[in-house]
């Protein structure tokens, strides 16, 4: 009997109106377009604006794309895994409010966080129910409002983040297509180099806490970006080799959305050549757990049958990995 694999059948995606560009930042912070472009990539990003707008906004506008595009039955999904740093609220889960909006009334659901990895992550659960026999249908989202816990005067961290989500819907498969191959890891020895210092339990949020500005991202740049070069490199080289994929058999690399040159090293650590590597930076910033999806959305026109896709992400927390995907369908 042949192995239940899980196969990528759909994908959807949203992101905000609202275009912030380089040019406005010029007016928020001392920056540049230049500066910022040569820095990281990006030239514009996406903003979630209005009033009580979360992140379950995007993800639910992304599931309700993708299962028009799929012709699903909101009723026959199982599970609805929400990867996220910017839930609405601490709980319910924002997967529970995506689960409601759309009718898929007989499934579970819940959020996932491992910040930029998330969606790695949850893609590499959602594929583990999938392959089990338990489940036929799982949606795995990863999406952040990351505007909402940017501080507008830090310059090194708001020129870099932008609002949106992806998803993708798995099925069962007994083809030589799906989910073939992951490697996560994580180590919370990062946490002192990225993180949010209030607002969860160790410090609750308090009139001090919003003085002092602390329910921002805090991120020391060049420590994360030597961390994130060697580890999401070298963990995409050891999925990589494992499964035998090489500059000439993989048709494309999807590398989280950080920075333009954390892209680079890690397609050139691979052997991968530019043209092979998706690429939206420069149009919607560092989405978080939102990337990796939006790129698939993205390029799903451009994909085919067989297609070998090498996913990689590093997060705050430090969590990084790589999922190697095999595609199941003509875009």
């Amino acid at each position: 009997m042949s192995k239940i694999k899980a196969a990528i059948t759909g994908v959807g995606g949203y992101v905000p109106d609202y275009i912030l560009t380089n040019k406005e930042l010029e007016t928020m912070v001392e920056t540049n377009d230049e500066w910022i472009t040569s820095r990281t990539g990006i030239k514009e990003r996406r903003i979630l604006k209005g009033e009580s707008q979360g992140v379950s906004v995007m993800g639910i506008a992304a599931a309700k794309d993708m299962l028009a595009k799929t012709k699903t039955d909101p009723k026959e999904i199982d599970a609805i895994i929400f990867a996220t740093v910017t839930p609405d609220m601490t709980f319910p889960a924002t997967a529970n409010l995506v689960a409601t909006a759309i009718g898929a009334t007989n499934a579970f659901s819940f959020d996932m966080g491992a910040a930029c990895s998330g969606f790695i992550y949850a893609l590499a659960t959602g594929a583990s129910y999938i392959q089990s026999g338990m489940y036929k249908k799982v949606i795995v989202i990863g999406g952040d409002k990351m505007s909402s816990i940017i501080d507008y005067t830090d310059r090194t961290t708001c020129i870099i983040f932008g609002d949106g989500a992806g998803c993708v819907l798995l099925e069962p498969t007994t083809e030589d297509v799906g989910v073939m191959d992951w490697e996560l890891r994580s180590d919370g020895s990062g946490e002192q180099f990225l993180h949010m210092k209030a607002g969860g339990s160790r410090n609750p949020a308090s009139t001090e806490t919003i003085a002092k500005r602390e329910h921002y991202v805090y991120q020391a740049g060049s420590a994360v970006f030597k961390f994130a070069v060697t580890n999401m490199a070298d963990i995409s080289a050891q999925v990589a080799e494992r499964n035998n994929l090489n500059a000439e058999n993989i048709t494309w690399l999807a590398p989280h959305q950080a920075n333009k040159r954390i892209i680079d090293a890690t397609a050139q650590r691979v052997g991968i050549s530019d043209e092979k590597v998706m690429m939206n930076i420069e149009r919607y910033g560092n989405t978080t757990a939102g990337t990796i999806p939006l790129l698939l959305w993205d390029y799903e026109k451009q994909l085919k049958k067989g297609d070998n896709i090498l996913m990689a992400a590093f997060g705050g927390g430090f969590t990084w990995g790589a999922v190697y995907v095999k595609w199941a369908y003509n875009g």
